[in-house]
This record gives structure tokens, C-alpha cells and sequence, in this order.
């Protein structure tokens, strides 16, 4: 079997499986302005919303993702569905995002307050504190601890704070989180292990919390 032939049976797999795959391949093959704006359509908000949990700011999220989707078609003629469209799109998102990050580490800036919500609903702050089981009644507390766990998730190093996003809110599973960060399922467990830890450890004093501030991630490998 030649290349070529193992490229195209790959590709025709790869399109039964994912429809955005089928929508890649006609932006590569054929430019496709349409296919190439469901995809925008798509993952436009999606991608934004992880972009704002890790930076607490619409307009750099609104940024990078747009960033994203102007590499997405620059390198399109280079194209290859070795596996799902979403996790190579996530793959440069990740290296945006580690960026960004590590610029606000050099150079930190204000964030929105804890309480304003992203595209995709509550900041990762107010989802975590609201899993602590807070009663509706309290939420002046709440809030209080919002702030609090926002600023706990800043001691996470990048790649954990990537990770715990990428899990928590895209509901990625151990080897798809591998897939975009470069890392093995295996790294990746012990990366969320350690994460959870630091949150754990960061919010003692302030969270009571039967298993940990952080809800327990799916065990999923594969």
C-alpha cells in the first residue's frame, strides 16, 4: 500500500467518525469558506470559554481564540486527520494558551471579578465552591469563596491549570488530554492528581469539603 493510499483510507475513516474532519478536509482540499465557518460556529464559544477560565478576561480569550482559528486555516494545506478535529484544533489552542500564561506570570494583570461569568456559564472559582454543596440561601458566601478558590487555582502551574480545564469544562478524558498537551494519559493522571492536591491543600482553611475542593475526575484512560 502506498502513502498515499494509507493517507486517503485514514482520512475517509477519520471522516465517518468525526463531521468536523469532513469540514477540515473541504477547507483544506477545496477552501471552503462554508465548511470552514460551521467549524468557527462550532467551536467559537467553546473555545473562548476555556480561554476565559484560564485567563479571567473575555477580551484576551475573544483574542486567542480568534488566533486559533487564523492558524487553524493557514496551516489547512497541511491537514492530516490522524485523529479527532477537536484534538488538533485543542493542540494549538494549548500552545496559545501556555503562552498567554506565562506572559501574565512576567507580567500580571487586574482580573474580572470572580463573580462574572465566561461564554460557557460560572468561572471555574464558582462552579468548584458551588460543588461544596453551598445552600442557594448563602450567596454572599459564596462569592466570599469564589474569590477564594479563584485565587487558589493561580497557584496552579500552567499546565496543571490547563488540564483541570481542560477536564472539568470540555470533559476530556485522561488520553485526550494527553493527545493536546503532548503528555502521556499516565502524566496526565498524576498532573490532575497533583492539582487536586494544591487546591486540597491552598483551601483547607476556607472550604470544608467531604472529598477535596476539587470533584473527582472521571477515571478515564482511554
Amino acid at each position: 500500500m502506498t502513502q498515499g493510499t494509507h493517507t486517503g483510507n485514514t482520512s475517509a475513516m477519520m471522516m465517518v467518525k468525526d463531521d468536523d474532519v469532513r469540514l477540515m478536509l473541504l477547507v483544506r482540499d477545496k477552501d471552503d469558506a462554508g465548511a470552514f465557518s460551521e467549524l468557527v460556529d462550532r467551536y467559537r464559544a467553546r473555545l473562548i470559554g476555556i480561554m476565559n477560565h484560564l485567563l479571567n478576561s473575555v477580551e484576551e480569550a475573544e483574542d486567542l481564540a480568534q488566533e486559533v482559528f487564523l492558524r487553524v486555516y493557514r496551516t489547512r494545506k497541511t491537514y492530516h486527520p490522524q485523529a479527532k478535529f477537536a484534538t488538533w484544533m485543542f493542540t494549538i489552542a494549548n500552545n496559545l494558551a501556555l503562552n498567554a500564561m506565562r506572559r501574565r506570570r512576567r507580567k500580571p494583570s487586574i482580573p474580572l471579578p470572580a463573580q462574572d461569568s465566561g461564554p460557557l456559564g460560572p468561572r471555574p472559582a464558582e462552579q468548584l465552591v458551588a460543588d461544596s454543596g453551598a445552600m442557594p440561601t448563602k450567596q454572599l458566601a459564596l462569592k466570599e469563596r469564589a474569590d477564594i478558590v479563584r485565587k487558589a487555582l493561580e497557584e496552579l502551574n500552567e499546565r496543571q491549570k490547563l488540564a483541570v480545564v481542560l477536564n472539568k469544562f470540555e470533559e476530556m478524558n485522561y488520553a485526550e488530554i494527553a493527545d493536546v498537551m503532548g503528555l502521556s494519559p499516565k502524566a496526565v493522571k498524576s498532573l490532575l492528581s497533583r492539582a487536586r492536591a494544591r487546591l486540597k491543600e491552598v483551601l483547607q482553611d476556607y472550604i470544608n469539603m467531604p472529598s477535596g475542593p476539587m470533584p473527582t475526575v472521571k477515571p478515564q484512560d482511554g
